[in-house]
């Protein structure tokens, strides 16, 4: 097939589903980018280390009166589409309990009423929801009083777009499930489904300018007061969160300095055989996804280019059905928002603490948050009750699933607050109240018994 004929073929089956034309717009970039492989490249070779960058501790903390002006200017989003298939849920991630009877939504909503109250703001949130996660998440959400505003949403929704064959480039078709046909186009696609959604204008007739947005499973990503002045003072276009890395952060996005610019590099970037990628001396932040960006000067720029901010392409290659290895290959054409600081001028990145990048994406990471060695706050903060370095926690294969890891934990999480390290290989299973010391390999099978105290 001609690169012409799979563009028109692409592009038709997204204009058959009424996108908005921002979106068509932003998905032609991607399939033009697709075509343009090199265009993507970012090796290690043209790239250079960021300088020392601000740092948040080094922010003045606002008069009472600039914090309440520019939080009540800001708006929080929460990027809140994904369905954690990962661990075997069919329901929101963001429903999944962090702490006994409290989800990571219920402890966003505490987050968001408690900095209300504390500074008599108005602070509207918003999710970025998936068709999956809209319903429950907003059922969730209006369970706390106080969190809804009469000028505006509680979402809007990520936008959708065909998969492609990964041989020719074609919309895929499986009869057997359409809906497996779609999928969403990553979280850079926050940008264009504020557009598309309408939600960017309703915003900005509302009085709101700036927005910060995290991942709904980052609960160290709470509204900080002095970057939320900060932004507001120096008209701010876009600001990334930045952290410094440690060996964990290998296979995350780091920032580099290109040709003077900041820029934003993922792993789909990064050549065959180039290993800079790894090497955390050299490039020494990590992205937290945590980013504050004018809602004024995202209009600006989408005046000009329906399909701004540019974000290089990362393409995803999967199974059309993803539970099902021997299915047809397919192409995921993905964006990540944060790639925005390469393009927007004067983008500015802020050196953060890592306790403001606390996600949860494996049950590796679930066992560390319900844990001691985080509390829960009334106010919906996850506080760390350690210094230095995290444990290191990693479990078998067989704690994937959600289930299978709650069924060995029958009792709950063990105690890691003196712990250095935690493996655990094989099928073992694990009373209540058990405690870790030290750098502890636990292998199966074996049942860990009430009270039981584990030493290194």
């Amino acid at each position: 097939m001609s690169r012409m004929s799979y563009l028109d073929a692409a592009l038709a089956a997204l204009s058959e589903r009424d996108a908005h034309p921002a979106e068509i717009e932003a998905f032609r970039r991607r399939l033009q980018q697709l075509a343009e492989p090199d265009s993507a490249v970012l090796p290690g070779d043209a790239l250079e280390p960021v300088p020392d960058l601000p740092t948040l501790d080094a922010l003045d903390e606002p008069s009472d009166a600039a914090a309440r002006d520019a939080l009540d200017r800001l708006a929080v989003i929460k990027l809140n589409g994904g369905l954690g298939t990962s661990m075997g849920l069919d329901g929101p991630k963001s429903l999944l309990e962090i702490k006994p009877g409290t989800s990571f939504l219920d402890a966003v909503a505490r987050q968001l009423v408690a900095l209300r109250r504390r500074h008599g703001a108005r602070l509207p949130l918003l999710l970025m929801d998936s068709e999956g996660t809209r319903e429950a998440s907003l059922a969730a959400l209006r369970r706390h009083e106080g969190l809804e505003d009469p000028e505006l949403p509680l979402d809007f929704l990520q936008g959708s777009e065909p998969k492609l064959r990964a041989d020719t480039w074609e919309p895929v078709s499986w009869p057997a499930d359409p809906r497996l046909e779609w999928c969403p186009p990553g979280h850079g696609d926050l940008y264009t489904a504020l557009a598309a959604s309408g939600a960017l204008e309703r915003l900005l007739a509302a009085g709101v300018r700036w927005a910060f947005v995290s991942n709904s499973d980052n609960l160290g990503a709470v509204p900080d007061v002095r970057v939320a002045a900060w932004v507001v003072a120096h008209e701010v276009p876009f600001c990334l969160e930045v952290a410094r890395r440690t060996p964990m952060d290998r296979k995350g996005g780091h920032l580099a300095s290109q040709n003077g610019s900041l820029v934003l590099r993922e792993t789909a970037q990064v050549p065959e055989g180039d290993d800079s990628f790894t090497d955390i001396e050299r490039f020494s932040y990590f992205n937290t996804n945590n980013l504050w960006v004018d809602l004024e000067h995202l209009r600006s720029l989408q005046a000009d280019d329906p399909a701004a901010p540019y974000l290089p392409l990362i393409v995803n290659r999967k199974t059309v059905d993803p539970t099902d290895k021997s299915s047809t290959p397919v192409l995921q054409l993905e964006t990540a928002m944060g790639a925005a600081i390469g393009s927007i001028t004067y983008a500015r990145a802020l050196e953060v603490p890592r306790t403001r990048f606390a996600p949860v994406k494996t049950t590796d990471d679930l066992l560390v948050a319900r844990s001691d060695l985080y509390d829960l706050t009334d106010d919906g903060r996850m506080v760390p009750t350690w210094s230095g370095d995290a444990p290191m926690v990693k479990l078998d294969d067989a704690f994937k699933m959600l289930g299978d890891f709650e069924r060995r934990f029958p009792g709950g999480a063990p105690s890691l607050a003196g712990a250095s390290a935690l493996t655990v290989e094989g099928d073992v299973t694990f009373g209540a109240r058990v405690t870790v010391e030290g750098e502890v390999t636990v292998r199966g099978p074996r049942h860990v018994e009430d009270d039981e105290v584990l030493t290194g």
